[in-house]
């Protein structure tokens, strides 16, 4: 989760930045950058990950509504740390080891499905999250 939250976001950004048009919001939000219309309502829907995302909503006392969970994840950074880790869960493959960098692309490539990859950045932040847990 500390790689795709330093390739998605750097965890400085809460919501996506759109190139070329610095003062609008794209439609991704909080550090792992959610769009509505994919992570939020996958995991909101998946059997594997529904009722625990209606419990993480019920905690932060956000209703259980892709439009307000999506709006909430830009300023909440627990509720978006708990639908990036359920987004992994909703993965049928198991979560790669912690120091294999390429298994770890292919769970965010596959999970995330970012429009335009950076493979150039992936193995040094793949290394910084790796240096904070071990």
């Amino acid at each position: 989760m500390l790689a795709i939250g330093l390739q998605e976001s750097r965890f400085m950004f809460r919501y996506q930045k759109l190139v070329g048009k610095p003062y609008q919001k794209g439609p991704a939000r909080g550090f792992w950058q959610f769009e509505r219309g994919g992570g939020v309502i996958g995991v909101m829907s998946h059997e594997a990950t529904k009722a625990h995302a209606e419990r993480i909503c019920g905690l932060r006392n956000v209703p259980f509504d892709s439009v307000l969970v999506h709006a909430r994840l830009e300023t909440d950074d627990v509720l978006a740390a708990g639908f990036a880790r359920l987004l992994l869960l909703t993965d049928p493959r198991a979560l790669p080891d912690v120091t294999n960098s390429v298994g770890a692309w292919d769970c965010y490539i596959r999970n995330w499905r970012p429009g335009k990859p950076h493979i150039e950045t992936w193995a040094k932040f793949h290394q910084q999250a790796r240096e904070a847990v071990l």
